[in-house]
């Protein structure tokens, strides 16, 4: 390369694409951690070819453009491929394959081709050779001429056989084909390692290529890995043509995708495109493509290759799923439930076939996880008919001063307090009574058969009093009248009378429906009755702390977590008293009398595997002496009662000083005695 070519705009730009394009290169094939989408990668290399195309001075052997991956890694021994394993040309446009149809007839001078389209496979290119019908080696594709020796990792994958079936095989036999993993592998390979505080996977290519590429093979062997087959080297004598190929791959072991068809022509081309895009959402596996090849093998050599790509081939890719974008803002939703979910506001992005701007965030955990923060450039998916998500963000793009990002304290709709409770990744509102999002599935709650049984007041007539601004809160139903309630869509002067007639009835209510009523998360009718014995009444349960909510029968730590963060927000409490002042009168419930049974007014802890019985018998057992059976130690606990493998409760019970029981003592105990600490 001359020096002057050097200070030329075109030569800076090429120099700074291929070492960018190198970079990329080594992070997806070598690191298994790919920094950009393929989309964004296809543009990098295309806009190279072109200017390498106008400047050929500026050509280089060891260009991105005349290679196909990266070196093997260290971790692995390098085997050289006999015959190259080329990478394909790509066409995104109905256009570029017309063009490449008519291209191919004019080189074989025929009037029409038939050719087959296979799907483009998203996962891990793999050659395998096998000798006297066994697998001998496996290697990955690499850079196209050499790459690594993974057969340790791939005799660990089920779908590659062994041992070939059958007699009068090819021998040596090379067969190449896709290592990838199923998308409901993917997912449940990610859920496993995020609970073992591992690095999740991007995608299930990355996922199958970084499973592939283990220095143990054991790690390979716990991965969902499948196979698919799609060439065998000419020489093997399988067939003289790609489709009885495939076929006789199949017969003597080796799985072959069944969406492979043989089709004629321009048009036969452009139909599989659509036919395969259409099956694609529907697939447990990733496709990002169709690839053609003439049919024929003997028009195949004909044809022969150019540059580091065969002619007479040639990968349609899919509108692209993945796609690189700044993420602008973050806002919170607040759902009917009151679950705030982070929506991702963003640069508008073309990507799975529509204009993308929104996109969800899940949850603060996920937001956490990913260390995703307002201005990070990021990668956006689609696919099909899926809320497009961001899938990551690129750290290395990003501005030094960009802050995490904080979830409100505060409700964005009504100014309620944000309830996050330990353990749960779900942030909520806590203001269930008054917060306008969660406004009609609270009043159809409160109105239905095990709350206020309030007849006639259904989802339609409730939709219409909240869209008309009738009412707010259930304490507004309280003063509903016959001429507003006659006023709305299909209700006459009768059915109104009659509604308001059903509301009245409702005041009078037992203190655990009207509990459950009020729709406190976690709190079910059992819970609520359990809840309005123990307390006898409504000021009672409104002044009790978490500690002495846990006493009751039933109520963990989240439940007693959700009710003490209920009516400790002032709106609840407000509407609570507007319901009582309008003449909601709950009758109060007796709490269970003391000293009737032997175990009254106790509660107990249990923890670990029980010998004599299952720890749900116990429980019950306890229970009917009166004792209460919390989950959860508090230093209102009696007694903890342990068994084989007990686990942190027995922690906890040494810390606060509580009594820590044996089987003999639950022996005693079910006895109606009571043991000495």
């Amino acid at each position: 390369m001359s020096r002057s070519g050097k200070e030329s705009s075109p030569a800076r730009r090429i120099e700074a694409l291929r070492e960018e394009i190198r970079a990329h290169n080594h992070r997806y094939y070598v690191l298994d951690d790919p920094s950009i989408p393929d989309a964004e990668y296809d543009r990098l290399l295309r806009e190279l070819e072109q200017l390498e195309a106008e400047h050929p001075e500026l050509d280089d052997p060891d260009s991105p453009t005349h290679r196909v991956g990266a070196r093997a890694d260290e971790g692995f021994a390098t085997v050289e491929h006999v015959v190259p394993m080329l990478s394909l040309a790509n066409a995104f446009e109905d256009d570029e394959v017309a063009e490449f149809d008519r291209r191919i007839r004019e080189l074989l001078d025929v009037e029409s081709v038939t050719y087959t389209a296979e799907p483009k496979l998203d996962g891990l290119a793999i050659s395998l050779r096998y000798e006297g019908g066994r697998l001998v080696r496996a290697a990955t594709r690499g850079d196209g001429q050499a790459g690594e020796d993974v057969t340790g990792n791939v005799r660990t994958i089920r779908a590659i056989p062994l041992t070939l079936v059958g007699d009068e095989l090819p021998d040596p036999l090379e067969v190449r084909g896709e290592v990838y993993m199923t998308r409901s592998g993917f997912r449940a390979l990610n859920e496993r390692l995020a609970a073992e505080d591992h690095k999740t996977f991007v995608n299930p290519r990355n996922a199958a290529a970084g499973s592939l590429r283990q220095l143990d093979p054991a790690v390979t062997a716990d991965r969902p890995l499948r196979f698919f087959a799609y060439q065998a080297l000419a020489e093997a004598g399988l067939g003289d043509n790609q489709s009885a190929v495939l076929e006789r791959l199949r017969e003597i072991g080796f799985p072959v995708s069944s969406l492979v068809r043989r089709v004629e022509g321009l048009d036969g081309l452009l139909a599989a495109y659509r036919d395969i895009g259409e099956a694609r959402d529907a697939l447990d596996f990733d496709i990002d493509g169709v690839v053609y090849k003439v049919e024929d093998f003997d028009r195949q050599q004909e044809l022969g290759f150019v540059s580091r790509s065969p002619r007479w081939a040639l990968a349609r890719k899919f509108p692209a799923q993945e796609e690189l974008t700044t993420l602008r803002a973050i806002d919170v939703q607040v759902g009917r439930t009151g679950k705030l979910t982070p929506v991702a506001r963003l640069e508008p992005v073309f990507v799975g076939g529509v204009t993308v701007t929104n996109a969800t965030l899940h949850n603060l955990d996920e937001i956490r996880r990913k260390d995703i923060r307002p201005g990070d450039a990021v990668i956006v998916r689609r696919a099909g008919d899926v809320i497009p998500e961001v899938v990551r963000a690129l750290p290395e793009k990003r501005r030094s001063d960009l802050p995490e990002w904080q979830l409100p304290e505060h409700c964005p709709v009504c100014g309620s307090h944000v309830e996050l409770v330990e353990g749960q990744a779900d942030a909520r509102c806590s203001g269930g009574l008054v917060c306008p999002a969660q406004r009609k599935r609270a009043l159809e709650h409160f109105a239905s058969r095990g709350a206020m049984d309030i007849e006639g007041l259904g989802t339609k007539i409730i939709a219409q009093l909240v869209e008309r601004q009738r009412v707010d809160d259930p304490a507004d139903l309280y003063s509903l009248d016959v001429e507003t309630l006659a006023g709305l869509d299909r209700m006459g002067e009768k059915s109104a009378a009659k509604l308001v007639e059903a509301i009245a009835r409702s005041k009078d209510v037992s203190l655990g429906r009207f509990l459950f009523a009020l729709g406190i998360r976690e709190v079910g009718e059992v819970g609520a009755r359990n809840l309005a014995r123990h307390f006898g009444g409504l000021d009672a349960l409104m002044a009790a702390d978490p500690e002495a909510l846990e006493a009751v029968e039933d109520v963990g730590p989240i439940m007693a977590a959700h009710i003490h963060e209920f009516f400790s927000e002032q709106r609840n409490r407000a509407v609570v008293q507007r319901l009582l002042d309008a003449g909601v009168t709950p009758q109060a419930e007796s709490a269970e009398p003391a000293g009737e049974q032997p175990l009254s007014g106790c509660s107990f802890v249990l923890t670990g595997s029980l010998s004599s019985m299952p720890r749900s018998e116990a429980k019950k057992r306890l229970q009917a002496l009166g004792a209460k059976v919390t989950g959860s130690v508090s230093k209102n606990t009696r007694a903890v009662i342990v068994g084989d493998s007990p686990g942190s409760k027995l922690d906890k019970a040494r810390e606060l000083g509580v009594a820590v029981f044996d089987e003999d003592a639950l022996a005693a105990l079910l006895e109606g005695r009571l043991p000495e600490a």
